[in-house]
């Protein structure tokens, strides 16, 4: 589990928090988690002639198992002074090494993108989202808006993190006393609701002044709840507190299981806590899903094998196994660096199967500093840093395989693990699965070294993508949401 999860929801509530007209005005917020201050955001926005620059940059750390991770994201967005997306920067330090994203929207409507890290540079053109808005926008929208009680309104917000629009839907409450740090201040109450892909709707609550200032947003994550609160530049830059993640990982398992690696199928029972609503979850070649009565699901995962023979690199027509056969910003398998990693490990093979198998064995002993210091790492900073845990082994065994010309896609979901610093259950994990032969395999690096030898049935897919953190939203959101009260373990060989 990494510690990005909730950034891009918070840059966009902070990009939508400043409705003033201000020119060259900076505020800060200090960011707590747990009740924990945790790092702090800086916003800014600059007129300049004809147009307008809004700056959002938010710095956090929390531990590991006494690892500090310091993730620091500086996300800019260029406009018009009428709010007219013209571009966007966006710098992300995740591991000590940042990765920048830059886009320009062009006449035609479209985004040339660049992402570039350690020498590895893509190149890509998206269509801009049609009524997207940026944060000048969104500053002019909620200043048309107003904040009268009861009134509703939807926007399309472009989220350059993700490269994407997310649909919000805000709602204006009441006024209501709210403490902002020992301060009490009457605050309209702001809701809103964005809509993302595979997630569902992630909501926030936010307190804003008479001006459509953000004195404070509050929005739940992981279990936990997440605060800015607007403050004093000495207050949000000062020390922090140090808050442990690592039980904020871990599902409790209604039982011990043993020799999970050998179990042909184990079958969860996924229950929903309070309120919340039944998690997506996918269903693929390695797990089916069924929707039970009160939101209750049944997650059933049996490993499909290899199929022998099939070559690579592929060469059907289907939209999504082309899509996954491509370099992305976090799998750039266009680098030569990863090919000549790829090519050394399969060796002479030719069947596809076998060379995913020596990938996934290979990527287990390459990163041999196996340890929880790394924030986030792109395939080509793990193949120079040799170093990661299970996501930095999944985004290189990933791109490894896309390499030569296996599809491949980046899972992450929980994984049952006997003992993890004293813990017991199904902690945040990532892994890969590779297309052979028309099926989808599973493949995990950072357990292939390991008594499990790599991936089994105690593996439970929420998510599958290209390894952008993005990704990693849907683990964020649903740990915490259900508890799993039910585990059936078929044996291979049919006994249970």
């Amino acid at each position: 589990m990494k510690v990005w999860h909730f950034l891009g929801v918070c840059l966009l509530l902070l990009a939508s928090s400043s409705a003033r007209p201000e020119v060259s005005e900076t505020d800060y917020f200090a960011v707590f988690m747990e009740g924990k201050k945790v790092g702090y955001a800086i916003q800014s926005r600059v007129v300049a002639e004809t147009k307008v620059r809004t700056t959002i940059n938010m710095n956090v750390t929390v531990s590991r198992l006494g690892f500090p991770i310091t993730v620091n994201t500086t996300e800019t967005h260029i406009e018009t002074i009428d709010g007219k997306p013209l571009g966007f920067e966006l710098v992300q330090e995740l591991s000590g090494i940042p990765m920048r994203v830059t886009g320009t929207v062009n006449e035609q409507g479209s985004i040339n993108i660049t992402a570039a890290s350690m020498g590895a540079e893509q190149k890509s053109t998206l269509d801009w989202p049609s009524g997207a808005l940026m944060a000048e926008g969104l500053r002019l929208l909620q200043l048309k808006k107003g904040v009268k009680q009861g009134s509703t309104y939807t926007a399309k917000v472009f989220a350059p993190s993700m490269l994407q629009a997310i649909d919000a839907r805000i709602q204006i409450g009441p006024k209501r006393n709210v403490d902002l740090l020992g301060r009490v201040v009457a605050l309209t109450e702001v809701t809103t609701a964005m809509t993302m892909p595979m997630v569902g709707e992630i909501v926030s609550t936010s307190y804003v002044d008479d001006e459509l200032r953000m004195q404070k947003t509050v929005m739940p994550m992981m279990g936990m709840q997440i605060e800015m609160v607007a403050c004093a530049k000495e207050f949000a830059l000062g020390q922090n507190d140090v808050l442990e993640l690592i039980n904020k990982m871990f599902l409790p398992s209604p039982v011990p299981l043993e020799k999970v690696g050998s179990a042909k199928a184990i079958a969860y029972r996924l229950v929903p806590i309070g309120d919340a609503n039944s998690p997506m979850i996918p269903s693929t070649d390695n797990q089916s899903v069924r929707l039970g009565k009160d939101g209750i699901i049944v997650v059933t995962v049996e490993p499909v094998a290899a199929p022998a023979g099939a070559r690579f690199a592929y060469k059907g027509k289907d939209k999504a196994i082309l899509e996954a056969a491509k370099p992305t910003r976090f799998l750039q398998s266009d680098d030569k660096r990863i090919i000549k990693l790829a090519r050394r490990a399969i060796g002479r093979t030719k069947d596809a199967a076998e060379a995913a198998k020596r990938i996934e064995a290979f990527v287990a002993k390459y990163i041999d500093n196996k340890n929880l210091s790394v924030g986030y790492a792109s395939a080509v900073e793990v193949a120079a840093s040799r170093q990661g845990d299970c996501t930095e082994h999944a985004v290189l065994t990933a791109a490894m395989c896309r390499a030569i010309g296996i599809p491949a896609q980046v899972v992450t979901g929980v994984a049952y693990v006997d003992d993890f610093a004293g813990l017991r259950g199904f902690g945040g994990h990532a892994w890969a699965q590779a297309y052979v032969g028309g099926k989808w395999v599973g493949l995990d690096a950072a357990f292939k070294g390991t008594e499990r030898g790599g991936y089994d049935a105690g593996h439970i897919a929420l998510a599958v993508g290209n390894g952008n953190p993005e990704d990693f939203f849907v683990l964020a959101k649903i740990l915490g949401q259900f508890k799993i009260d039910k585990v059936m373990v078929t044996k291979k060989g049919g006994s249970i």
